[in-house]
Order: structure tokens, then sequence, then C-alpha cells
């Protein structure tokens, strides 16, 4: 059976999301892994608070392209008239869906009541959620944590209430905020919450599915609807057609060349500059570099050459001599 949020967006029988990620899942960032078979994907999370005060910033993040569909726009926000209008504002924008993020748990989101922080008040995040929900003809989704820290693991009253209050799908990462991105994620409670007779709703799992063998196991293990694959994707969105080749044949796809690296950077960086302007758009790819080449040896020169380059066209020319150096390197 296909995965359906709300009425119009059918994901397939399993599908692999991309994690909203900020200053990542941009839409150079989201046009490679759509390149690669991501099914579904979100912007960036955006500042309620920044979309109503008309920030240049947040406004750009609500760019979106025809190719990039099924997608959907990420709000967070600590006060709910504000979220209620950028609701309102997103919707303008024309995505497939609104999701609410209600897991981030940097401290300059959690700590100014946005994010995660709703995790240590449930009224207001139904009260918060009925107010987006209200405020669109969208189909409205919802990621998550386990809950605010051991002690106060609430992902399935969350999961009750926000879903009788009409979201569409849930995503849940195995941590709770107290955790932040360290140790394991738990996925044994976001199974519990599929395994509830009362959630009908899809839910999707996330946090740690770096691998094709994790993919596999843990869509076997927890049960989930489909997987949200976020870090793992930085540098290497090839993570999504292995995996998808992995399910349909049961076998291991090739990793990619460096050739193969070398273009995918190429298309991004093009990307990046295309949407961002030069001069951003060859600063913030400095970030990607090192990842895309991630287990090249002897790789730290060419990495400082890229990131010290200011003009796209010098660092078009280094990403080709990378190509002739290593043409017969393994990755490790």
């Amino acid at each position: 059976m296909s995965v359906k949020i709300g009425e119009n967006i059918d994901l397939g029988k399993f599908p692999l999301l991309l994690a909203p990620m900020e200053d990542v899942s941009d839409p150079p960032f989201r046009y490679v892994c759509k390149q690669n078979g991501v099914d579904m994907m979100y912007t960036e999370f955006i500042s309620s608070e920044g979309l109503i005060r008309d920030a240049a910033k947040s406004r750009q993040k609500l760019d979106i392209f025809e190719y990039e569909r099924p997608i959907g726009i990420q709000i967070f926000g600590s006060d709910i008239e504000s979220m209620r209008k950028s609701a309102e504002i997103c919707t303008l924008a024309q995505p497939d869906l609104i999701d609410i993020n209600y897991g981030c748990p940097v401290k300059n989101v959690a700590c100014r009541g946005a994010g995660a922080s709703l995790l240590q008040d449930i009224d207001k995040m139904v009260a918060m959620t009925k107010a987006v929900v209200e405020a669109t003809h969208l189909p409205v989704t919802v990621k998550t944590r386990l809950g605010w820290d051991d002690n106060t693991k609430n992902v399935y009253e969350v999961a009750e209430r926000l879903q009788d209050i009409g979201i569409k799908a849930l995503a849940i990462h195995g941590r709770t905020r107290a955790q932040m991105y360290k140790g394991q994620a738990d996925w044994t409670m976001i199974r519990d919450v599929k395994q509830n007779p009362r959630v009908k709703i899809p839910i999707f799992g996330n946090g740690d599915v770096d691998s094709v063998e994790k993919a596999a196991a843990w869509r076997q293990e927890y049960e989930v609807d489909g997987i949200m694959i976020g870090r793992a994707s930085i540098g290497y969105p090839w993570i999504f057609r292995e995996i998808k080749h992995f399910f349909e044949t049961g076998e291991h796809l090739e990793g990619p060349t460096i050739a193969e690296r070398v273009e995918v950077c190429k298309t991004h960086l093009t990307k990046s500059i295309e949407w961002k302007g030069d001069k951003t758009g060859v600063f913030e790819m400095r970030r990607h570099y090192s990842n895309y080449f991630k287990g090249i040896p002897n790789f730290k020169e060419y990495r400082t050459k890229l990131v010290g380059l200011q003009n796209h066209l010098d660092i078009l020319e280094v990403l080709e001599e990378i190509k002739h150096s290593y043409v017969d390197t393994a990755v490790v």
C-alpha cells in the first residue's frame, strides 16, 4: 500500500524523506538529493517571526521549485498567533504541505520557547498546531522528538493529541532534546507509536540512519511508514538511491566514483551560485567540500584550496584536477 499524506500526496510504498536541516537543505542541496531519488523534501526551517517581519533571509527560504514536489515548508516559533500568520504566508508560496518543527534542540531555538521546547508544554503545542491547521487548506505535518528529557518522554501523547486536531503525518527523531545529537537514537518508542491502534497517520522514523543495512534492518524491525534521513545525506546524496536499489533488488549498488562525486559537487556549486549569487554561493559551498570527498586519502591540500578560492571558475578547475588526480583511487 502507498503511504499518503492527506488526500493528494502519494509517496509510494516506503518513502525516503530528506530531513529539514538549517544551512543545509536549501534548493541547491535539495536539487542533488532529488536527482538521487529522495521521495519528499522540506525547506530549511523558517522562523515564523522572521516571515511576519518580512525578513529577507526567511522569505528567501520560501523559494520552492516545481521539480522538488512534493515539498513541505517547515516553520517554527513560540507564539501561537505568529505561527498562524506564518502558515498563511507559507500557503501563498504553494508548497504541498506545511510542517511544524517541534524537534530542534539547539539553544537559540529551544531556549526561546520554540522547537523542542514545546515538548515541555503539550497543551500549548496542541493549541499552536490547531491554529496552523485551521490557517491553511494544505496538509499539516509535524517533526518532533521522544520528549524533552528521559523523565518526560511524552511522544505517545503528542502523537494522539496532534492526530486528533488534524495533522496528517508525524516524523519522530529517536532522541530527547537533552540528548541533542549524542548517544544512539532509540527507535523502540517510534515503533510503539506506530503500533498504537489509535494512531492512523503515517509515522516516519528519523535518527542515525547512515547505511543501506541500517535502513533495511530498521524498516523491518520498527515497522515505520518511511525513513527520514538528515546528516548522512550531507555530501552523500547517493544514500537515497543506494537504499532504494537495495530495497528493490536486495543488492548493494556501487558507490559513486570520484568522477561522479566531482560532477555532483559541481552541480551543487552551480545551483548554489544561481540561487544565492556568486559571492554567497561560493562561500556557502565551503561547508560541503569535505563531505563530498570524505574517505579520499590525502585530500587535505585540495580541501584547503577549495575553501580558499573565491572565483567559481577557479573552483571548477580544482574540481577537474581532483577528478584526474584520483582517477584510480578507491574511496575508503
